[in-house]
């Protein structure tokens, strides 16, 4: 079992207690989450008991699961990927998703175009219409080895990619409470992949990354 102190905001409070037990918990810094595998019912379950220090909440979900064959392991693994030849770290208060809504909207593709100059455009180009949306003074993420070598032009990449599928890796961004994402980076790996890694808040709880596949593009195609 696994133990992970959790915050809670007042507002969260208000919504599970009631007004007077609300200030009790509030007063309380933190709970206890205590992750499990166990049997309920005799199905494998993920059981998560929660429950707050001055003993005020208890809470207790059991989520059944599939146990996988060491032999299946493979087949769920991370995709093995190239080094990416930009990787962009974006600021919280500058979310993609809004703009990929609208973009999708209009467009089943979108070209993504990005600089280790810390810039990324969104185009989109039809008979009908062609829009571009401009990000600059993104953080470059460079590796030590690539630090080390003197590169005098800074990288670039162009990806052509299903808006559907990108605006997908980007619902955390309406769906997660303020404060739970600590940073976000955007990989992008030419006629390969794109990867979205969001890093949680506070570090040590985790993080999660989406692999988006994209169309290939050839070099009189790409914007750069």
């Amino acid at each position: 079992a696994k133990s992970v102190p959790l915050h809670n905001s007042s507002a969260d409070a208000r919504n599970s207690c009631s007004r007077r037990s609300s200030s009790s918990f509030h007063s309380t810094p933190s709970i206890l989450v205590v992750m499990k595998l166990a049997k309920r019912g005799g199905l494998p379950c993920l059981c998560l008991d929660t429950s707050c220090a001055n003993g005020t909440l208890d809470v207790h979900h059991a989520v059944p699961v599939k146990i996988l064959r060491a032999e299946e392991w493979q087949h769920h693994l991370p995709p093995v990927v190239n080094t990416p030849d930009v990787q962009l770290e974006f600021q919280l208060d500058r979310p993609l998703r809004p703009v990929i809504e609208r973009l999708k909207a209009i467009s089943p593709i979108i070209y993504v175009d990005g600089s280790m100059a810390g810039e990324l455009v969104l185009r989109i180009d039809s008979d009908a219409v062609s829009i571009r949306t401009f990000y600059d003074k993104l953080i470059p993420r460079v590796d030590e080895e690539e630090s080390q070598s003197q590169q005098t032009d800074p990288a670039k990449c162009t990806l052509k990619i299903d808006s559907k599928k990108l605006l997908a890796s980007l619902q955390w961004q309406s769906s997660m409470a303020r404060g739970s994402v600590g940073s976000y980076i955007i990989c992008m790996i030419e006629n390969e992949m794109m990867v979205v890694h969001v890093v949680l808040n506070p570090e040590d709880v985790g993080f999660f990354t989406y692999y988006i596949p994209v169309h290939f593009l050839s070099r009189d195609m790409m914007d750069f």
